[in-house]
């Protein structure tokens, strides 16, 4: 897997690099605000095959959509004012949104699911390659089972992806909060820095039309 330590060369170049990397069917680990990310071109089925194959992933965890901009993510849920109230709230920042797959995303990205997660990180690396490539199909940068790789200690258990782009530690450093809007009832399925009593808030939800889960489908 070959390195590039961000911090040292100019951003152009590795967005170029990066983006040659993706266009051609391969793989990268790349920076967020929360943990590190490995993805692909969500349209390269082969690529999305190899993701799972490199992180031992079962394909019953689908791959989330990363995108540069809300304004980018908007376009697919405008059809639910509660997705577009948090994302106008939250978004960018440590939060992933599952929501109905719009028809325009390709179902191998989820392995055929109804649902979809949606980010939009808040880390300007981040935004430059997602501007430069459009949206990632991704998830965290670990094999199945391990911790998600935060930029900090030793990078020799990352899955061996084409090309690993290291800036240093992560903002957060502790994985997006997850929650699954796509039903009635609202459904946490992972707290990371953002409360989910804050999600509430916004939304503005009467009793019983929120609660959590210990389910764990996207990471």
């Amino acid at each position: 897997m070959r390195r590039i330590d961000a911090r040292a060369v100019a951003l152009e170049k590795v967005v170029d690099e990066a983006a040659g990397v993706v266009r051609d069917g391969g793989v990268i680990i790349f920076p967020t605000d929360t943990v590190y990310g490995v993805g692909c071109d969500p349209t390269c089925h082969p690529a999305i095959d190899r993701i799972y194959a490199l992180k031992g992933r079962s394909r019953e965890k689908p791959l989330a959509l990363y995108f540069a901009h809300v304004d980018d993510l908007l376009p697919y849920i405008l059809y639910d004012e509660r997705a577009v109230a948090l994302a106008r709230r939250f978004l960018p920042g440590p939060l992933t949104l599952v929501v109905r797959r719009p028809a325009a995303i390709d179902p191998y990205v989820v392995g055929d699911l109804p649902t979809i997660g949606l980010r939009v990180p808040d880390d300007s690396f981040c935004r430059a390659l997602l501007e430069r490539m459009g949206p990632l199909a991704a998830t965290s940068a670990n094999l199945s089972g391990d911790e998600p790789y935060t930029g900090r200690g030793a990078a020799r258990d990352l899955p061996e992806a084409d090309l690993f782009i290291d800036v240093g530690p992560a903002r957060h450093g502790v994985a997006s909060t997850v929650v699954d809007i796509s039903q009635t009832d609202v459904r946490l399925i992972r707290e990371g820095t953002l409360p989910f009593a804050s999600l509430i808030e916004t939304l503005n939800l009467p009793a019983g039309r929120s609660r959590r889960s210990g389910e764990n489908q996207q990471i």
